[in-house]
Order: structure tokens, then C-alpha cells, then sequence
């Protein structure tokens, strides 16, 4: 099948299918992009999820088009994002057709508790899933840990945290790097005396 044709139906069905937003598609594109289409692996999908959360804008459009780019470039982009986001801009136009006359219906507001429930539900799937390939070591559990708690607990705004980690990575990485690179320079010199 073609590729283009792939992209298009994988995000038209995730767009469909999905209730609660880009973090309740997780575990639906995880089973999808990493165990039926083998695109990517766990860590690369990690790493795309953690890429489309900390940009601006909806994550579903996001992994959509960042997706479609790394598969087919800037046409597999415009053709992920455009299948992404019909079922929802349909399912809109719908709903603000007949809203005003649903608002109290006891059956709609039933059927909203369910999708509210179920999209927890799949947020709490894609947890459960993606927190091995995610925790790996201590850093990345005391940075989970210390995110939770500035968002839960202490109601810091979610983009200052995301700018704080992502800085503290880098540092991290760097600071590891130079240690490497200091390790290997000692032993050089200490294998040229022997």
C-alpha cells in the first residue's frame, strides 16, 4: 500500500477513534506505529512523544505531522495532519449544529461521563506502557517524580516545568559527556606511562 495512503488512514482512524485528546491516542498509536506498522521503536516513539507534548498546539496534530514528515516529508506531514483532524472537525460542525438542543439531554451527559472516563482510562494504558521505555535510570525517575509534583501539587505551569527539564537534560547530557570524555583521556595517559 502506499505510503501516503498508510499515513492518511492510520490518523484518520486514531482522529476517529480517539476520545480525550492526544494523550488518550497514545496507546492506540503506540500498538499502531510501533507493533503493527513497525515504523519506529519504543525509545523513538518516546522520543517523538516527548517532542510533540513540549511543542505548542494540540499533541495529536502534532505527532500527526511530525510523524508523516519522518515518514514521507513535507507531503506525508500535510497528508498525516489532514486525516488527523477530519473526524474531529466533522464531528464539530455536527455538534455545534445541534448543541444548543442536547445541552440538558440526560442521554448526552451520560454518554460525556463514559467518554470522560474511558479517555482516563487510556491516559492511565499509555502510562503503564510507556513508563519503561521512558524511566531508565534515577535521573529520569527523580525528574518524573519532581515534575508530577510541580504540577499536582505545586500548580506550576506546565510549560515552565517542560523548559526546566528540557534545560536540565541538556546540562545533564553535557555534564556526562565531559565526564566520558575525562575518563577516557585519564586512561589514554595512563596507558601511554604503562
Amino acid at each position: 500500500m502506499n505510503i501516503l495512503i498508510e499515513l492518511f488512514i492510520v490518523f484518520f482512524k486514531l482522529g476517529a477513534f480517539t476520545i480525550g485528546g492526544g494523550i488518550a491516542m497514545l496507546p492506540l498509536l503506540q500498538n499502531t506505529l510501533i507493533n503493527e506498522k513497525k515504523w519506529f521503536t519504543k525509545e523513538e516513539f518516546m522520543d517523538i512523544v516527548a517532542v510533540c507534548q513540549s511543542l505548542p498546539g494540540v499533541v495529536a496534530i502534532n505527532m500527526a505531522t511530525y510523524v508523516g514528515y519522518k515518514k514521507k516529508g513535507l507531503i506525508g506531514s500535510i497528508v498525516s495532519t489532514f486525516g488527523v483532524t477530519i473526524p474531529s472537525f466533522t464531528m464539530i460542525l455536527i455538534i455545534a449544529k445541534f448543541i444548543t438542543s442536547l445541552g440538558d439531554n440526560r442521554v448526552v451527559m451520560g454518554a460525556m461521563a463514559g467518554l470522560r472516563a474511558a479517555a482516563l482510562g487510556m491516559v492511565v494504558v499509555a502510562l503503564i506502557q510507556l513508563m519503561p521505555a521512558a524511566i531508565k535510570n534515577k535521573w529520569a525517575l527523580l525528574a518524573a517524580t519532581a515534575a508530577f509534583v510541580l504540577i499536582a501539587v505545586l500548580r506550576v505551569n506546565t510549560a515552565y516545568v517542560i523548559l526546566l527539564f528540557a534545560v536540565l537534560g541538556i546540562t545533564v547530557t553535557f555534564a556526562g559527556s565531559r565526564k566520558i570524555a575525562k575518563e577516557k583521556t585519564e586512561v589514554g595517559e595512563g596507558g601511554e606511562s604503562e
